[in-house]
């Protein structure tokens, strides 16, 4: 599974004019499921977002995690997180998961990072979603399951 995970001050997302996830403080999460990843790619992927040290100690260092902190997330699916941009100018998104497991992996990725103890909202999979953030940092980390045993 790939994430985009940025630091936010407050994120939003809105289908058909209607807000239907947000968040205050925390983190703005863009989730793919690729062919291949099963439940504990997304456990594995939760748990590290939800550990990883990108917000400010008392000294401004990155040195606390969501989990420090007590933010909230925003976890909305973004299958163009899976785009083949190594030939031509027309990205491909065979390696994104089929749209059945796509939407299991990214409800369990939401369930997992709930069951750490972090207050989750989320867009709606397979939606045209309007998503709206503000960028504290700006911190944008790219996360790939693949990249990490």
């Amino acid at each position: 599974m790939r994430a985009l995970v940025q630091r936010v001050t407050e994120a939003s997302v809105t289908v058909d004019g209607d807000v239907i996830g947000r968040t205050g403080p925390g983190l703005m999460i863009l989730v793919c499921a690729m062919q291949g990843d099963q439940d504990a790619a997304a456990d594995k992927l939760a748990a590290r977002v939800a550990k990883l040290r990108i917000f400010r100690d008392d000294e401004g260092r990155m040195n606390r995690s969501l989990l420090d902190t007590g933010g909230s997330a925003l976890v909305v699916s973004q299958f163009t997180l899976a785009a083949d941009t190594r030939t031509g100018n027309r990205p491909g998104f065979s390696s994104a998961a089929a749209p059945e497991d796509g939407r299991r992996l990214y409800e369990r990725f939401a369930e997992s990072l709930r069951d750490l103890g972090v207050h989750v909202e989320t867009g709606s999979f397979g939606a045209d979603m309007a998503v709206s953030l503000v960028n504290d940092g700006p911190v944008t980390i790219w996360l790939d399951s693949a990249d990490r045993t």
